[in-house]
């Protein structure tokens, strides 16, 4: 169904002539400033030629209908889908600090960083999200809101994978991402809210402490889900003996449990990048509170034809004097 978003718009469409025929003492300038043209004298066998100036007005004035007719926000609306809503708000927060350069995880054979797998897990979690409002928090020395909440989750899957390690910091601020995300929770929603924070390190910097922002989050209803990154320590056998590599020597297990027990969440550790896989499948059954269904419908604009079409006769009527003069 076609439709005009701002219809008043139209009210416009007299302006020129208004303008034209309004202007004070326009017409004695005309008869005072008029200059014969040789055009003026020159017929045909129906009458007078017709002048270029009538043309150029007559190509102006549609020219102006079409830019008043973009102006009016013209849309197409298509039809009705349904959207099966669970009711959860559901905010991702990743770290993104230095530490996640570390590649201890293996995709499919090949070692990858923490981060690249983390990406690649949440991307297949966020696809089944569907009916669920999702947001991406990423931090590090400091916080950002990279999406609000929102059902567009391929926005967000897009905007995760597009983020690197380092863009926020390279230190980690867990308190001050559970600030940012309990500041963006719609608390007039009766949704569920869930918080989902990945790190594999301490709280390095930031203005919060993560167990006064944990409490803070269990005041407003927020629940946080930790997940701890990092594979477990191991021996290798090196020139000089054994050597003992812990990767999450930085991981701060016992701050993490916390938060979640006093949000009255969960805390997960991710080994590798099954692990990992199988806390997202445990995450997609949190507290679904089913809501009806609702009702989308998608909408197209299509202001885009009249105003290039517009742009497109200004375009004639600016190249139009000097064509004739070559």
């Amino acid at each position: 169904m076609f439709q005009i978003e701002w219809p008043l718009i139209f009210l416009f469409l007299p302006l020129p002539v208004l303008i034209y025929y309004g202007l004070p003492g326009r017409q004695m300038q005309q008869a005072a400033l008029r200059v014969p043209h040789i055009e003026d004298f020159q017929l045909t066998g129906e009458g007078r030629r017709s002048s270029p100036k009538r043309w150029r007005q007559w190509l102006s004035l549609l020219a102006w209908i079409l830019l008043v007719l973009a102006a009016s926000r013209p849309q197409w609306l298509g039809e009705s889908i349904s959207i099966p809503v669970s009711g959860r708000d559901l905010l991702l927060a990743v770290d993104l600090s230095d530490s996640m350069r570390t590649g201890d995880f293996k995709i499919d054979g090949q070692q990858v960083n923490r981060l690249q797998a983390t990406k690649q897990v949440a991307s297949e979690f966020i696809e089944r999200r569907r009916g669920d409002r999702l947001g991406l928090i990423l931090f590090g020395t400091r916080a950002y809101l990279q999406t609000p909440l929102t059902f567009d989750t391929r926005t967000v899957d897009r905007l995760l994978q597009e983020s690197a390690i380092g863009l926020a910091g390279e230190r980690t601020a867990i308190g001050d991402a559970i600030g940012l995300a309990i500041k963006r929770l719609d608390l007039d929603s009766d949704n569920s809210r869930v918080l989902i924070l990945m790190t594999d390190g301490t709280n390095t910097a930031g203005e919060v402490a993560p167990l006064q922002a944990a409490r803070l989050a269990a005041g407003r209803g927020l629940k946080i889900y930790t997940i701890g990154i990092g594979a477990d320590a191991e021996i290798e056998t090196t020139w000089f003996g054994l050597r003992r590599l812990n990767p999450t020597a930085q991981l701060d297990e016992k701050t993490l449990r916390q938060i979640a027990q006093l949000s009255g969440g969960r805390y997960f550790r991710a080994r590798d990048t099954q692990e990992l896989a199988k806390i997202y499948l445990l995450l997609d059954d949190l507290e679904p509170l089913p809501r009806d269904e609702q009702l989308l419908r998608p909408i197209s604009a299509l202001f885009v034809w009249p105003l290039a079409l517009s742009l497109g006769l200004a375009l004639m009527l600016v190249i139009a004097p000097v064509w004739r003069r070559v």
